[in-house]
């Protein structure tokens, strides 16, 4: 080989290891702390950046992005004196990487020990329901803290998470229990309320119903009422229009009478004290009747007319007799509503005949007249 060679082979590896040495390329969101012989010269930005070799050399290289640090469970005891694991999530920014790298040996360590005292000193001012309740207060008081005492570390505390809360196994169990309870005691009360519900809403349909229906009766009467003041009014002036003297009137009382005891639901019936006047005065008058037609009729016609008033008169004598009250399911009104039937019966016994004999003193007069006008 070429002594030259030699000489410039070895130049040549020395001029490739000073430019390595020289050249220092930075990723995005990386910063580089350069030493010369030992202390800190500078921080590399990102991008290309030269060195002196031999002399600088990169003593730590640190990531600037948000990190994220989640630390293990921590046993805190609480204001009445439980023992809670609390595991908490950490973000956080480096924003001054020279003190990240010199001014804290490890600021991850440095910054768990910081949250673990933090914690107990507010957990230690709180019971268990605060604790439980009370997240977002400890956040924000864990936050203040570490951003105050690491800021001369050049990290910056972005935000502080409570993870995970869990009490004893007991403490789980009576909570489980309490919470089943106000679950029942919920139900409970919502179906009590439901049930009064139901029943004011069940009243005040039938108190609905109950007015409805007693208006409804109301009403019926009324027009009931109303419907028999019409008819009798009605009956009234057709009496007074057609001028109906008593003998009319005591005739319909007498028709109308056998209508009285035809009801299922009488248990007895009163004879009234003026069957005797009304049987009278249809009498009179149908022995008027036949008196005006004529008197060829003859003293027997008078007679037979005389005998069947007497019979009247005693007939309505025997039915006033039984006019008082008579109480139901006895001897004595069985005979009473016997003697009123047999009563109601000679009295239309006795309007039959009396009638017979109008018209038979009518037929009489009709042949005598005829001859008078022949005359």
């Amino acid at each position: 080989m070429d002594p030259v060679v030699i000489p410039i082979l070895v130049a040549a590896l020395v001029v490739v290891f000073l430019v390595a040495a020289t050249v220092r390329i930075v990723p995005q969101a990386r910063r580089y702390n350069i030493e010369r012989f030992g202390r800190y010269r500078r921080t590399l930005q990102p991008g290309l950046n030269f060195v002196l070799p031999v002399a600088d050399r990169v003593n730590t290289k640190l990531d600037v992005r948000e990190q994220v640090y989640s630390s293990d469970p921590k046993p805190v005891i609480t204001e009445d004196n439980l023992v809670v694991n609390i595991d908490t999530v950490l973000y956080y920014q480096i924003t001054d990487p020279r003190a990240a790298a010199y001014e804290v040996a490890d600021y991850l360590q440095a910054i768990d020990q910081l949250t673990v005292t933090t914690l107990r000193n507010v957990i230690g001012s709180m019971d268990l329901e605060a604790t439980l309740t009370s997240r977002e207060e400890i956040n924000a008081r864990l936050r203040a803290v570490l951003d105050d005492a690491t800021g001369k570390w050049g990290i910056r505390v972005n935000r502080v998470e409570i993870k995970a809360i869990d009490p004893p196994n007991t403490i789980k169990e009576a909570m489980e229990k309490q919470m089943r309870a106000e679950r029942d005691k919920r139900a409970a009360i919502l179906h009590a309320e439901g049930e009064r519900q139901a029943k004011i809403l069940t009243a005040e349909g039938t108190k609905q119903k109950d007015i409805l229906e007693a208006q409804g009766t109301q009403q019926a009467m009324i027009l009931r009422a109303d419907g028999e003041s019409k008819a009798v009014e009605l009956v009234f002036q057709a009496v007074h229009r057609n001028n109906a003297d008593a003998k009319v009137l005591a005739y319909k009382y007498l028709e109308t009478l056998p209508h009285l005891a035809q009801s299922d639901n009488n248990t007895f019936w009163v004879i009234p004290g003026e069957l005797t006047e009304a049987i009278r005065t249809v009498t009179t008058a149908f022995g008027d009747q036949s008196a005006e037609a004529g008197a060829g009729a003859g003293p027997s016609v008078s007679a037979e007319r005389e005998d069947a008033a007497a019979a009247d008169v005693a007939a309505g004598d025997k039915a006033s007799v039984g006019a008082p009250e008579i109480e139901p399911n006895s001897t004595l009104a069985l005979d009473a509503v016997a003697a009123a039937d047999e009563a109601a019966k000679e009295a239309a016994a006795a309007v039959s005949d009396a009638k017979a004999e109008a018209e038979a003193a009518g037929e009489t007069r009709l042949p005598g007249r005829g001859r008078a006008s022949g005359a």
